[in-house]
């Protein structure tokens, strides 16, 4: 609260050159108190007068003596005492005062608008680089704790998975409870998060919201992390020691949030995009980038949870290929293998399949998982034929030569999803349908493409095939009709 002093204002300039110029004869002169009683001024309006009262006259005087207050507003700041315009000096006084209050009011408001810009300035060039949430959760409290009084501060986000406010950046008493987690709508902190709204609570013991915990805080200020579209949490300062937080510390703890949020929401979005690219790649090594991204983005047609599905099956294996690995250095071969490999998913992944596994030189790939698609046998032909064709056209002579492949293809119902133990799961496919495309891949000589009938009945219209026998299979009564894939190389 800013002060006016009367003493000051009466030893100011010219006022008591002026107040002697309002009142300069008097019969009785005029005092000036300030508040607690002591004379500040004794012998206002005697001027060159100065004569003797009599006992009776002293008397009469004394009657009729004034005591007239000095107010700012409704507080009195001292009194003016005598007999003659003690009205007017006092009202002088009090107007004197209230543009003392004014000024010092005004050059508040000036030095407090250059604070707030002065730290908007700082946090912003602090911030501007910066992208990890954490960090900028420090910088905050640092910078709130530099300009308003403080025991523990902290930052809080919303886990939308959750619905918990959870501690990210903490400072003082705070830092014991860094792991805690408050529910959204819980607390002060919760209510602040609810409403969108900053709050200031001075007695926190006396608000029912407040949830007791280690900080041991006897007044707080909360406000919320706002950006366009949500809001992302709340930072709190707080003091155990009993203060009484102003509008104004309010004021600049809202500004500095305000200017924060927009970092926040950055790094936020920046580790987003971090964690999206990180899944993205690991993802982009066994599927197309189409059904990458969509499993990224959630759709519905993508599922990674085990059922039963239709799905077509290609198996493709490299032809003695033990034989053609004793030819070559094994660094040399790796390298072969990683060209081969690099090719043949490119193939397989832009039409819409997806990479199940390496076995050795072996290549299986999955058509209508884990995103659906309609056509699934069509796509697996026309992937085997064009494997076949790229073989052919690489640009090393020794894969040309020697990287002969038979192709095997089935398509019906199989359980897809992650299979494995709680260490170590595969997305993949069990089924009879996987088991018989492996031994079509197993029968199929350098260049052919083997399938069952029921990849021929659905794509019968769109490739050319013959008869190429019947397949007995273990555990089935009924022979495997075998179909080959005619295509020009």
């Amino acid at each position: 609260m800013m002060s006016v002093s009367l003493k000051k204002i009466l030893f100011k300039g010219e006022v008591l050159s002026l107040l002697r110029g309002l009142v300069p004869t008097l019969i009785s002169q005029i005092a000036i108190q300030d508040l607690e009683g002591k004379i500040l001024v004794a012998d206002l309006g005697m001027g060159s007068i100065d004569r003797k009262r009599t006992g009776p006259e002293e008397a009469i005087l004394a009657e009729n003596i004034k005591k007239i207050p000095v107010l700012l507003n409704d507080e009195i700041l001292g009194w003016v005492i005598g007999i003659e315009k003690v009205e007017q000096v006092a009202n002088f006084l009090s107007y004197l005062a209230s543009r003392e209050f004014e000024r010092k009011a005004l050059a508040s408001e000036t030095l407090d608008k250059y604070r707030e810009i002065s730290l908007l300035y700082t946090i912003a060039s602090k911030m501007s680089n910066c992208l990890d949430v954490k960090e900028i959760g420090t910088l905050v409290i640092e910078e709130a704790s530099r300009l308003i009084s403080c025991t523990s501060a902290s930052v809080m986000l919303h886990n939308e998975k959750s619905n918990y406010l959870e501690i990210i950046s903490a400072k003082g008493t705070a830092e014991r409870i860094k792991n805690l987690k408050i529910s959204a709508n819980k607390g002060i902190a919760g209510h602040v998060y609810v409403s969108g709204k900053p709050e200031l609570v001075n007695d926190v013991t006396q608000d029912p919201r407040y949830i007791i915990n280690e900080t041991e805080s006897y007044a707080l200020i909360c406000v919320p992390i706002l950006t366009k579209d949500k809001i992302l949490g709340v930072v709190n300062i707080s003091n155990s020691q009993i203060v009484n937080y102003t509008s104004q510390d309010l004021k600049l703890f809202t500004a500095l949030v305000t200017q924060a949020s927009g970092a926040i929401e950055n790094a936020l979005l920046h580790e987003n995009k971090l964690r999206e690219e990180r899944i993205k790649n690991n993802l982009e090594r066994y599927l197309s980038p189409q059904v990458a991204q969509a499993v990224i983005n959630e759709k519905e047609e993508v599922s990674l949870t085990t059922s039963k599905r239709k799905i077509a099956m290609l198996f493709s294996d490299i032809r003695n290929f033990t034989t053609k690995c004793e030819e070559l250095e094994p660094e040399q071969l790796v390298d072969y293998l990683n060209e081969y490999f690099t090719q043949m998913v490119e193939v397989i992944f832009s039409h819409q399949g997806t990479v199940n596994k390496f076995v050795g030189d072996m290549i299986v790939a999955m058509f209508g998982a884990p995103s659906s698609i309609a056509d699934r046998e069509y796509w697996a032909i026309t992937a085997a034929i064009n494997m076949q064709k790229r073989i052919k056209s690489m640009p090393i002579d020794w894969i040309r030569d020697n990287f002969i492949t038979g192709i095997g293809i089935s398509s019906g119902d199989v359980i897809v999803g992650n299979i494995g133990s709680p260490q170590h799961m595969d997305y993949t496919a069990i089924g009879d349908e996987m088991n018989i495309a492996s031994r079509l891949q197993g029968l199929a000589k350098g260049g052919q493409i083997l399938v069952t009938r029921s990849v021929y009945e659905a794509t019968q219209t769109n490739f050319q095939f013959r008869e190429f026998g019947t397949l007995p299979v273990k555990g089935k009564k009924k022979l495997v009709e075998v179909f080959e894939v005619m295509y020009e190389d």
